[in-house]
C-alpha cells in the first residue's frame, strides 16, 4: 500500500514537519496514555519523533517502529541507541506482527497519508490485545494549519492547479471532526474517545518556512515540482509576500491543531 507523503530526504522532512512533529508527539502520549511493563508499536514511525518521545518512558519494555518509507526507517535506525527500540519498513495496512501482540498502537501524523485509513486502523485493532488502546492523530488541514492554509490559499488565488491542490490538501482521509472517530467505531473499537491537540509552528524567517517546500518536500512541495521555473519563482513571491504581511522579513508564529482519537480494543 503506498503512501501519498512525498519525501526525498530525511533532513528535508525535519524541517518541513518533523520538528513540529516532536513538539505534538508529548500531548499526543498524554492523551493517549501510558504503562509500566507495556509493549507499545509506533505505526509510521517518520524519522522518530514519536519512537524516541516514547523512549524516554524507562517502563515501557518494548517499542517497535514501522513505516513505508526506507529513506525514514534509515534515518530513524541510525538515530536509535534503546535496545528496547526496533525498528523495520512494513505497511500500515499489512502489519508483520501477530495479533494480541501489543498494548497500545499508536499512529503519529500518518493515517491521512494512508490510501485505506480503516484498514490501517483494523491492523492496528488486530495487533493490539484486549483492553489495549489503539489511537492516532492527524493535522486539521482545513481548519487547523494556519500556516500552511496561508501558502494553499495564495497558490489557490494564482491557478487553477492550485484551486485543485487545496480540494486535495483539505480533504485528506481523517482530517474532518468525527471522521477519525467514526472510522474507529466501524473497525470496532470500543469507548472511543476524539480530542483537538494544539502545538504553534515557530519559523525563524520566510526562508525557514519555505525552504523544504522549495526543495520538493511533502504534498506542497510536490506540487512545487510540477510546475516550470518561471510559475515556481511567481508562487514563491506570493507566499513570501504574504508570510511577509507588509513586514519585514523575521521570525513567524502560527498555531495549528490536530484531531487525536483513541479506542480500546474490546
Amino acid at each position: 500500500m503506498t503512501s501519498s507523503f512525498t519525501v526525498h530526504a530525511a533532513s528535508g522532512y525535519e524541517q518541513l514537519m518533523g520538528r513540529w512533529s516532536r513538539r505534538l508527539a508529548p500531548k499526543f502520549i498524554d492523551f493517549v496514555g501510558l504503562a509500566g511493563g507495556e509493549k507499545v508499536l509506533d505505526v509510521g514511525c517518520g524519522t522518530g519523533s514519536l519512537t524516541f518521545e516514547l523512549a524516554k518512558s524507562g517502563d515501557l519494555t518494548d517499542i517497535e517502529a514501522i513505516d513505508f518509507s526506507p529513506v525514514f526507517v534509515a534515518a530513524a535506525k541510525e538515530r536509535n541507541t534503546d535496545p528496547r527500540v526496533t525498528i523495520q519498513q512494513a505497511d500500515a495496512t499489512a502489519l508483520p506482527f501477530a495479533d494480541n501482540a501489543f498494548d497500545r498502537a499508536l499512529a503519529l501524523l500518518v493515517l491521512h497519508f494512508v490510501p485505506e485509513a480503516g484498514k490501517a486502523v483494523a491492523e492496528m485493532r488486530r495487533v493490539t490485545r484486549p483492553g489495549g488502546v489503539v489511537a492516532a492523530v492527524v493535522w486539521d488541514h482545513y481548519g487547523g494549519m494556519t500556516g500552511m492554509r496561508m501558502m494553499i490559499d495564495t497558490v489557490a488565488a494564482l491557478s487553477e492547479s492550485g484551486r485543485q491542490l487545496r480540494n486535495r490538501y483539505c480533504f485528506q482521509p481523517m482530517m474532518q471532526p468525527g471522521e477519525m472517530k467514526r472510522t474507529f467505531v466501524e473497525q470496532g473499537l470500543v469507548d472511543v474517545t476524539e480530542a483537538e491537540l494544539m502545538i504553534r509552528m515557530d519559523y525563524a524567517d520566510f526562508d525557514d518556512f519555505w525552504t523544504p517546500i522549495g526543495a520538493g518536500e511533502g504534498p506542497l512541495g510536490k506540487y512545487m515540482t510540477t510546475l516550470d521555473a518561471a510559475e515556481r519563482e511567481r508562487v514563491e513571491a506570493a507566499v513570501r509576500d504574504a508570510y511577509q504581511a507588509g513586514r519585514p522579513d523575521g521570525p513567524r508564529s502560527f498555531a495549528n491543531v490536530a484531531w487525536a482519537c483513541r479506542g480500546i480494543v474490546p
